[in-house]
């Protein structure tokens, strides 16, 4: 888990904790934007396509891909983005990458494909997100539930169950419980992924229950939150699960 950094507005100067936004690079690490400390935010105040997305290179295998920058908001309305540590030169026998989605040459192992994002624009968005990235992680047959039941979840498949909450507000504490009992009734993984992040006692359960959550943004990158979201990222899919 990445640690929290000051972050001080430039319009009303309140201090506020950011944490920078970790992504699951295309070789299963999970990659942690290197925020540049004692870097000055700068508000946004026009958004550009070029201007959201900055170059981050894995430390495990050498990759360079482009990330969506890191953005904080106050709550006296303003949005900044904080400042990145610039990359740095590739080392001599890295392959020149300059675009997103090229990658230097790295030692032999099992790489997964760059994830592909879906934009969320609706909370149906947010569920098919989260099937594409669990899919992403091994759990192939990942389906829909055709309505969600009553006990919550709305995606299935071998070895996984999944929750999805696409509301605006931080997910209770019940229903990380929820998914946990289903995962147990399936003896398979619980996973939960939010769009608005989660309340203290629930993510305190989560951690103690070892339940990975995952917290999207509107790009459709699902981004861990605890270190079961880290080890799952990592391990993927159990073989046979």
């Amino acid at each position: 888990m990445a640690d929290s950094v000051p972050v001080r507005c430039p319009t009303c100067r309140r201090e506020n904790a950011f944490t920078p936004p970790t992504f699951p690079c295309a070789c299963g690490a999970p990659l942690t934007v290197p925020v540049l400390r004692g870097g000055v935010p700068v508000e946004i105040v026009h958004r550009t396509w070029q201007g959201s997305w900055v170059m981050v290179r894995c430390d495990i295998c050498g990759r360079q891909d482009e990330w969506p920058a890191p953005e904080s908001g106050c709550v006296c309305g303003t949005v900044v983005r904080i400042p990145v540590v610039p990359v740095p030169p590739a080392p001599p026998h890295a392959a020149a990458s300059g675009s997103r989605g090229t990658a230097p040459a790295a030692p032999p192992q099992v790489l997964r494909p760059a994830f592909r994002p879906v934009t969320i624009r609706t909370a149906r968005d947010c569920v098919t997100a989260a099937a594409q990235y669990l899919k992403w992680l091994g759990f192939t047959d990942v389906r829909r539930t055709q309505e969600r039941t009553a006990s919550g979840v709305d995606l299935r498949g071998t070895g996984v169950v999944a929750q999805v909450d696409p509301t605006t507000r931080s997910t209770a504490l019940r229903e990380i419980e929820c998914v946990w009992l289903n995962g147990l009734h399936d003896s398979a993984i619980a996973v939960f992924f939010s769009l608005a992040g989660y309340a203290h006692d629930a993510r305190c359960r989560a951690d103690d229950l070892h339940i990975p959550l995952f917290v999207m943004d509107l790009t459709g990158t699902p981004q861990p939150v605890n270190d079961a979201a880290d080890e799952l990222i990592r391990n993927g899919a159990r073989p046979g699960g």
